[in-house]
């Protein structure tokens, strides 16, 4: 019995390769060209149940996400995305904005904020480099030192630093541990100026940082370009 089985092992084939044994160890040779079409024509006709149809949703996921990614990316660096987000109809914000205006972004960060256009420019601009939630905090800490109820207070303080400051949340400013922690202190007793020290470290990052780029960036160019043209 034991014979029949032995014989019935195809010929040629090494034996298994015991543990921590050199890895120069006798491969057995490669199918041939015609069996391993073979092979792989078997394989395709029986897909694994639930494992292939998961690996097949994931993939078609990643396509998807790979296709919004690269549209973001072909068209943010252009006057398109500015004029997508506009405040007005495109046409109309175009032709309100002078080249004066647009010009006078470039004097200082806190010009270009105080304009709407300008906050649009550039929050469109942060977007194609994934740091908008920067602008968006800011934004947000502005409006909240409008509030005038305590209760109403509370609630936008806490809700803010749920959505911009703690930890993972879910639009995650940059800022220091040290000025993150501080700021989860003030949420015991949220205040008007319990966001001050984070907004102004998330202040300074664009002021320095992003702000410098959007100066010199396509977009901001593109719509300069725009409104001379306009003039002419």
């Amino acid at each position: 019995m034991y014979q029949e089985v032995t014989e019935s092992i195809p010929r040629g084939l090494p034996e298994a390769c015991p543990a921590g044994a050199h890895a120069s160890h006798t491969f057995p040779a490669p199918l041939p060209s015609a069996r391993q079409s073979s092979l792989t024509r078997s394989l395709s006709d029986h897909p694994v149940g639930n494992d292939s149809q998961a690996m097949r949703t994931g993939q078609r996921q990643n396509k998807g996400m790979r296709t919004r990614l690269g549209c973001l990316s072909h068209k943010s660096d252009s006057c398109s995305d500015f004029t997508a987000i506009l405040p007005d109809k495109p046409n109309r914000a175009l032709k309100r904005l002078s080249t004066e205006e647009a010009t006078r972004w470039a004097d200082s960060f806190d010009v270009l904020l105080s304009h709407k256009y300008g906050v649009a420019a550039f929050r469109a601009f942060l977007k194609t480099e994934f740091s908008e939630e920067n602008l968006e905090f800011w934004l947000a800490c502005e409006e909240f030192k409008k509030t005038r109820s305590t209760a109403k207070l509370v609630s936008k303080a806490h809700r803010i630093f749920e959505e911009f400051v703690d930890v993972q949340a879910p639009r995650e400013v940059n800022i220091d541990f040290q000025t993150r922690e501080a700021t989860r202190k003030n949420m015991q007793e949220p205040s008007l100026t319990c966001f001050d020290q984070a907004q102004g470290k998330v202040y300074s990052l664009m002021e320095k940082d992003s702000y410098p780029r959007f100066l010199r960036s396509k977009m901001y160019l593109d719509l300069l370009s725009q409104s001379q043209r306009r003039l002419s």
